[in-house]
């Protein structure tokens, strides 16, 4: 049986707006319930979808990071054009690296990061990441095993050539760290297997923000917003977001 895939989403509420940002191989599915938690909590917050995310793997791997930037900045700007002038950003994984990017780029109120990666595990084991997110999503298309096995085995003779330039991203952000100053506060899973943990550390050093806080969360894992504390991270992102200096 066929299944919906995740859209993009825009919870319309107060005149303070999040951008939400989902993962590498993520959609808004990654970040929807803490749309949901924000939007009764008075907030507005949006979640784009980046270039080849919920969409068939075939697509992902022909697009890269400078596509998914542009999808960042368009969502960003979407906010701005529906009349909100002050925007933080909450960001997981591949988010939470945009989500410091724009940092050093746009003006924000502040920035979450969740499980940022500060470096990259290699190309190989990247994409290990982008036939598991091929295998769930054929699995959402209601195909047979059978199917999937052979489409995912396809895709296993392929490469993206993209990685090499998310590799690049993230050392080239990781390099302007210490060019941020809004107010950020920085989470990470102590249980996370995809990236280095230590990250966190390296984000929370680096930034130049006086208002800086580091939170580990140790019974979660990578996908820390669909984790066993992903409660906590809600009513710790929401009173993060309320010690903002809004004006509005």
């Amino acid at each position: 049986m066929r299944i919906a895939q995740p859209k993009p989403f825009f919870f319309e509420q107060g005149p303070r707006a999040v951008l939400l940002l989902h993962g590498f191989t993520g959609t808004s599915a990654d970040v929807r319930m803490l749309g949901r938690f924000l939007e009764k909590k008075g907030y507005t917050s949006l979640a784009p979808h980046y270039k080849g995310h919920g969409v068939p793997p075939e697509e992902l791997i022909q697009t890269g990071p400078e596509e998914w930037w542009e999808d960042v900045l368009a969502g960003y700007q979407q906010l701005k054009d529906a009349g909100y002038d002050e925007i933080a950003v909450a960001g997981l994984s591949l988010g939470g690296v945009f989500s410091l990017k724009l940092g050093y780029n746009l003006p924000l109120k502040g920035i979450v990061t969740m499980c940022a990666p500060m470096s990259m595990r290699t190309t190989d084991l990247m994409y290990e990441g982008v036939l598991q997110y091929a295998g769930e999503y054929k699995k959402y298309e209601g195909k047979s095993k059978e199917v999937i096995e052979e489409e995912v085995e396809k895709l296993r003779g392929q490469t993206m050539p993209s990685l090499k330039d998310l590799r690049e991203l993230i050392y080239e952000v990781r390099e302007h760290v210490d060019h941020i100053y809004t107010p950020t506060f920085v989470t990470q899973g102590s249980l996370d297997k995809v990236i280095e943990p230590d990250s966190a550390n390296v984000i929370y050093e680096d930034i130049q923000a006086d208002d800086k806080t580091l939170k580990w969360y140790e019974e979660s894992g990578h996908v820390i917003t669909l984790g066993p504390e992903k409660e906590q991270l809600h009513e710790d992102i929401y009173q993060f977001l309320e010690s903002l200096d809004w004006h509005v």
